[in-house]
């Protein structure tokens, strides 16, 4: 029995070690670029001085004309994607009069650099930052958008600066829960993005988007995510996880609720 709990507990401390040192290729798993869709015409690439390096990001400003600052969309991707693979989704926010920013995360794309939670943080604050001191941005309707793992950047954004709004898409509580599934404790998880502690402390608008047949972050996650925001909108959806389409007259109702967009004509 002694030799069995000594194999026993040298083939989990094995296991422990392999998901310490795999874990960011798991969480993070950049695509490649090729053959992702060009950069189109109108869109501005920015390259973002942080911390770790630098970092892309593509500004799309709103296709309608309008006279002074616009509100931002500030959005950050699921782990296996590419900013390239987003513009064309955010046509229609930008035709009621918002500007989009797609932030890439470090690692992935043409940004050098590693993924983890303090990288991908760094660039997400450099990315408000820098739209921030834009004339043609107005910080008083700034909107932090995550999807999948980029709900963890755009709730540590909400933490650390002043948005106006929250939407998270397919988010979870936080990448411990994840391990806790895998049979891994807490203390071995190196980029916790701890989304439910966000939102207990955060007093904004929140939206919470998730598909009701998600099998990879499951409805619970959004769900224990509202329970602990008494001011969160949750809204499950008959889908799952990557076939959910956007959800823009949601999106649109909540952000006109909150008057960071005009009211919408007859």
């Amino acid at each position: 029995m002694l030799v069995v709990g000594l194999v026993a507990a040298g083939l989990l401390a094995g296991y422990w070690i392999l998901l310490f040192l795999a874990q960011r290729a798991l969480l993070f798993p950049a695509p490649a670029v090729a053959g992702a869709p060009a950069r189109p015409v109108d869109a501005e690439q920015v390259w973002l001085a942080a911390a770790a390096g630098p970092t892309e990001a593509w500004f799309l400003p709103a296709r309608t004309p309008s006279v002074g600052p616009r509100p931002l969309l500030v959005f950050t991707h699921g782990n296996g994607e590419l900013i390239d693979y987003w513009p064309e989704a955010f046509d229609e926010p930008r035709r009621w009069g918002a500007a989009v920013l797609l932030v890439e995360y470090p690692g992935y794309g043409r940004s050098p650099g590693q993924a983890s939670e303090a990288t991908i943080t760094a660039a997400v604050l450099a990315a408000y930052d820098w739209a921030r001191a834009r004339p043609d941005v107005d910080p008083g309707r700034i909107v932090a958008y995550g999807r999948s793992v980029g709900g963890g950047p755009a709730c540590q954004l909400a933490a650390r600066r002043p948005v106006s709004a929250l939407i998270l898409e397919s988010a979870f509580t936080s990448v411990r829960a994840f391990a806790r599934g895998f049979g891994a404790p807490a203390f071995l998880v190196r980029d916790p993005f701890d989304n439910l502690a966000v939102v207990r402390e955060y007093r904004g608008p929140l939206l919470l988007l998730h598909g009701s047949r998600d099998d990879i972050i499951p409805p619970g996650h959004s769900q224990a995510l509202a329970a602990a925001a008494p001011q969160a909108e949750l809204h499950l959806l008959p889908c799952g996880h990557n076939d959910c389409p956007r959800q823009w007259p949601l999106v649109r109702a909540f952000l006109e609720r909150h008057g960071l967009l005009p009211a919408a004509g007859p």
